[in-house]
């Protein structure tokens, strides 16, 4: 019986059967009758008589053992249609996994983002996505400009949100919004009471406090003083913009940082500063690999976050 079971098994395997064949076979072993059968797969009779001949020809083994007033399944017959039913049922588990994904019931979305984009709007957007579709499942990768990069480019994220990186020219990168630099003092700070803007270049003569050189938010501070001929030297270089917020309330320095990362610090502590025209701008968007497809759950999340992205202060809001 074994012998029967494996050799049977593997002509159902490597035979050219559609479901429609399988369901044929199982709907006559089930009903024992070509007329009751045939009304089940909506064939006529001879239509279903042909094509179990066809089915028996196709793996090699007679299913069906037919008399005058029975047909019953052989031996062979009885593994094939198990193995027929097993089958039937997991292209039906496939086919409701792919219309629960493409309804968005179930599936999966990783994003990666800025640490600032990622402890200020985005788990808001989470939220709303989550409460809609409660069976998707959300990832998130807080992680710098260039790390996220790589993330998308290796397919481990869906999209990421981070700055704009010419040198990223293979990957697709499109700008949704931009964000502010202000500068941030501690209260007392003689500096706290300027009225008006303030060039950056004007307070290098104060300790600062920055992000390392990997992060976005110093490659811009960096950049804008390189093109005034002048070299950026931190007195601090911390990874964390927390850290820096409790470094500058404890009047260890001052900072120059984006309007989102300010506003997860605790701000009624610190003194913001806006800087002179031009001032520094770092354009927020969104990358993803070059004619990728995504999932029908990757551009609901996508829509959101392009929502709420827009809704997100223009350096133009604060003339």
């Amino acid at each position: 019986m074994k012998t029967h079971s494996s050799a049977a098994y593997t002509h159902l395997v490597e035979a050219n059967l559609s479901t429609k064949d399988l369901k044929a076979v199982v709907a006559l072993s089930q009903t024992k009758s070509f007329g009751q059968a045939a009304l089940l797969v909506h064939l006529s009779q001879s239509a279903l008589s042909a094509l179990i001949a066809r089915v028996e020809a196709q793996i090699g083994a007679r299913l069906f053992e037919r008399t005058t007033r029975a047909v019953e399944l052989t031996d062979a017959g009885n593994v094939f249609v198990a193995h027929a039913q097993e089958l039937l049922r997991d292209t039906q588990r496939a086919l409701q996994a792919i219309s629960d994904t493409v309804h968005l019931k179930t599936g999966s979305v990783t994003v990666a983002a800025l640490p600032s984009l990622a402890a200020s709007f985005v788990p808001k957007v989470f939220a709303d996505f989550s409460q809609c579709h409660p069976e998707v499942r959300l990832s998130l990768h807080d992680t710098l400009s260039g790390p996220a990069f790589d993330l998308v480019r290796d397919g481990k994220v869906d999209f990421a949100l981070t700055a704009a990186d010419p040198k990223q020219e293979d990957l697709a990168y499109e700008q949704l919004t931009e964000d502010r630099f202000l500068l941030i003092c501690p209260e007392g700070h003689p500096l706290g009471n300027r009225r008006g803007p303030i060039a950056l270049e004007d307070t290098l003569g104060y300790p600062h406090i920055s992000m390392p050189g990997s992060a976005s938010v110093r490659q811009y501070i960096n950049a804008d003083l390189l093109a005034k001929g002048l070299h950026f030297t931190p007195v601090f270089e911390v990874d964390h913009i927390a850290t820096i917020g409790a470094l500058v309330r404890e009047g260890l320095g001052i900072s120059a940082l984006p309007e989102t990362a300010i506003s997860l610090l605790q701000a009624d502590s610190l003194t913001k500063i806006p800087l002179s025209t031009p001032g520094i701008q770092r354009p927020l968007g969104i990358v993803k690999r070059r004619h990728s497809p995504q999932s029908s759950a990757a551009k609901e999340l996508e829509m959101l976050i392009r929502a709420s992205l827009s809704r997100l202060p223009l350096p133009s809001d604060h003339k």
